[in-house]
């Protein structure tokens, strides 16, 4: 099983999502960014790694949110763990994603997510934190 790492990267009411890579798999979903852990990486470590590869900003991981098992039969399955984060400094940049948004968490349901997201962004929607 893959343990891989997202962040639900938070300014004020805004959350941060980012459409999957056109060559990528599930090209033109959107996601809250992360990535897969490294050997010997804590999640947090990773999501400072990756949101600095993918977004080009320092970000500050801040808590834990919830955790979702994912698996199709054409895939492994996959462990992802979300965590709130906010920008620490500079200026997001998609580098491996197609396009990213700010909106509003009432502007979730417009958006069509990757499946392993969608039941952290229904808990979202729920909560509307």
């Amino acid at each position: 099983m893959k343990k891989v790492v997202a962040a639900i990267i938070k300014d004020q009411d805004q959350l941060l999502i980012a459409k999957r890579h056109s060559k990528d798999p599930l090209a033109g979903k959107w996601e809250f960014p992360g990535g897969k852990m490294e050997p010997g990486e804590t999640p947090e470590e990773c999501l400072v790694r990756e949101i600095r590869e993918e977004l080009r900003v320092e970000v500050k991981i801040e808590s834990f949110y919830d955790d979702n098992l994912y698996g199709s039969r054409d895939q492994e399955a996959i462990h992802i763990l979300f965590y709130w984060a906010k920008v620490l400094s500079g200026e997001v940049i998609p580098v491996v994603h197609d396009d990213v948004k700010w909106i509003n968490i009432k502007e979730l349901a417009r958006f069509d997510f990757a499946p392993a997201d969608i039941p952290i962004v229904e808990r979202l929607e729920r909560e509307n934190i």
